[in-house]
C-alpha cells in the first residue's frame, strides 16, 4: 500500500527529472569517487519510490531497475543513517536478499548513506558494495556521507536548472503579455502627441496644452501599469496589494486609453457604473482588466462586420460588485468559453489580430483578487463577460 511518505518521496524524485534520462555526469562522477574512497569494486546512486529501485548512476555494474522488495538499500534508507555491513550473509536484514544469495548478485560487503532532500525526504542512497568481505574505517564512512550530500546537491542543481528553463518560458509569455497590455496606453499617448502637434501647427496653444495633458495622464497610467504588472509577475500571480478602488474611475481611465480604438471603429460605448461602486484591489491591474475586456469586445465585434455597441455596467451583489461588459458581436459558443481563457488559445478568433492574451490575463488578475470571471450570452446578441470582485469599505471624503 502506498503511504503518504511514499507519495512525498515519489513527488520529490519526479522533480529531479532524472528517471529515464541519460546518466547525469555529476552523479556518475560521485559514484566513481565513492568506489575509490571506499575501495570497492562497485558503487551506485539509487532512487527508491513506492515500487521500484532506480539505479541512476553506477560504476562497476550495469545500471538497471529492480523491485523495491529485492533492494538492499530499500531496507535501510528510510532510517536516515549510514549503514556498513562487512559480510551481508551474516546480517539478518540482508542474508536472504537475492543480491546476496545469487539470483541477482553475490554481494558480501555493503555500505550506504541515505540521500535526504532539503525538505527532509529520504529518496534513496549512495551505496558501495563488493563481492568480497571488507571493512570501512571512520574516514571512509565520513567520505561516503559527504559524497551522498553532494549527490543531493547535484540533484537539486538539476531541479533548479529545469525551474530556470520553465521560468524563462514564463518570462517569454509575460513579455508578450506586457506588450499586449501596454499597446493601448501607448496608442493613446501617441495620438494625443499627434493632436498636440497639429494644434501647435494651427497656433492653437490651448488645444496643444490640453492634448499634452492627456498624453501625460496616459503616460502616468502606463507607468503605474508597468509597476503593478512587474510586481504581479514577481509574485507569480499571487495576491496583489489592495486598496479601495472606485469602479467608475477605473472604467473612465480604461476608456481614455482605448479612445483611439473606440473612435477608429465608431464604437458606441455606454457606461453605468455608480460612483459608490468600490472594490478591493490594485487599481492598475483592475484597469488592465477592464481595458482588456473592452478592447476584446470592440475588436471581435468590428471584425464580424458589425458597428460595435458596448455596454458596461456595475451592480452591487451582496458583499461584492459585478461588472458586466456586453457587446453585439458574434459571441462565444458555450463549448469554447472555458477554452477562451487559456493562454495563447484563440478559440474561434479566425483572422482577428492578437495573441490570445487578453482573457488569459483577465482571469489571472480576477483570480488574484479573489474574484470570478465567466463568459455568457449578451442581451445585445453577442458576448457578455461577467466579473465579480469583493467590495471594499466605503471611502471617506
Amino acid at each position: 500500500m502506498t503511504t503518504a511518505t511514499d507519495t512525498l518521496r515519489t513527488d520529490a524524485i519526479a522533480q529531479y527529472r532524472v528517471l529515464g534520462e541519460e546518466t547525469d555526469p555529476g552523479l556518475e562522477a560521485l559514484a566513481r569517487l565513492a568506489a575509490t574512497v571506499c575501495a570497492t569494486s562497485a558503487a551506485a546512486v539509487n532512487l527508491i519510490d513506492d515500487r521500484l529501485q532506480h539505479t541512476v548512476a553506477v560504476v562497476g555494474i550495469q545500471p538497471g531497475v529492480c523491485s523495491r522488495d529485492d533492494s538492499m538499500c530499500a531496507v535501510v534508507f528510510e532510517d536516515g543513517q549510514t549503514v556498513v555491513v562487512d559480510d551481508a550473509r551474516a546480517d539478518a536484514r540482508f542474508a536472504d536478499n537475492p543480491f546476496v544469495t545469487g539470483p541477482l548478485g553475490h554481494v558480501r560487503f555493503y555500505a550506504s548513506s541515505p540521500l535526504i532532500t532539503p525538505d527532509g525526504v529520504a529518496i534513496g542512497t549512495l551505496c558501495v558494495f563488493d563481492d568480497d568481505v571488507a571493512e570501512l574505517n571512520a574516514t571512509q564512512a565520513e567520505g561516503l556521507e559527504l559524497l551522498a550530500r553532494q549527490a543531493v546537491d547535484v540533484l537539486e542543481l538539476r531541479r533548479h536548472s529545469h525551474e530556470l528553463v520553465r521560468s524563462n518560458d514564463q518570462l517569454t509569455q509575460f513579455a508578450a503579455r506586457i506588450s499586449h497590455d501596454l499597446r493601448n496606453p501607448l496608442t493613446a499617448i501617441a495620438g494625443q502627441i499627434e493632436l498636440a502637434a497639429d494644434a501647435l501647427a494651427a497656433d492653437d496653444t490651448e488645444g496643444a496644452t490640453r492634448s499634452l495633458s492627456h498624453a501625460e495622464a496616459a503616460a502616468g497610467r502606463m507607468d503605474g501599469m508597468i509597476t503593478s504588472l512587474l510586481a504581479f509577475a514577481r509574485l507569480g500571480g499571487a495576491r496583489p496589494q489592495r486598496a479601495a478602488v472606485r469602479l467608475s474611475d477605473i472604467v473612465a481611465d480604461a476608456l481614455d486609453d482605448l479612445e483611439s480604438a473606440i473612435e477608429g471603429t465608431h464604437a458606441v460605448v455606454t457606461v453605468d457604473a455608480p460612483s459608490d461602486g468600490l472594490v478591493s484591489g490594485d487599481p492598475a491591474l483592475l484597469r488592465v482588466l477592464v481595458q482588456n475586456l473592452v478592447a476584446n469586445a470592440v475588436k471581435f465585434t468590428q471584425a464580424a462586420g458589425v458597428s460595435p455597441v458596448i455596454d458596461i455596467a456595475a451592480r452591487p451583489s451582496g458583499d461584492a460588485w459585478t461588472i458586466t461588459i456586453d457587446d453585439n458581436g458574434p459571441g462565444v459558443a458555450p463549448e469554447l468559453r472555458e477554452r477562451a481563457f487559456s493562454l495563447l488559445d484563440r478559440g474561434n478568433a479566425g483572422d482577428v489580430p492578437g495573441l490570445g492574451l487578453g482573457l488569459a490575463t483577465s482571469r489571472l488578475i480576477v483570480g488574484a483578487h479573489d474574484g470570478r470571471i465567466v463568459l455568457d450570452d449578451s442581451p445585445l446578441g453577442g458576448a457578455r463577460v461577467r466579473v465579480t470582485l469583493p467590495s471594499a469599505p466605503v471611502l471617506t471624503p
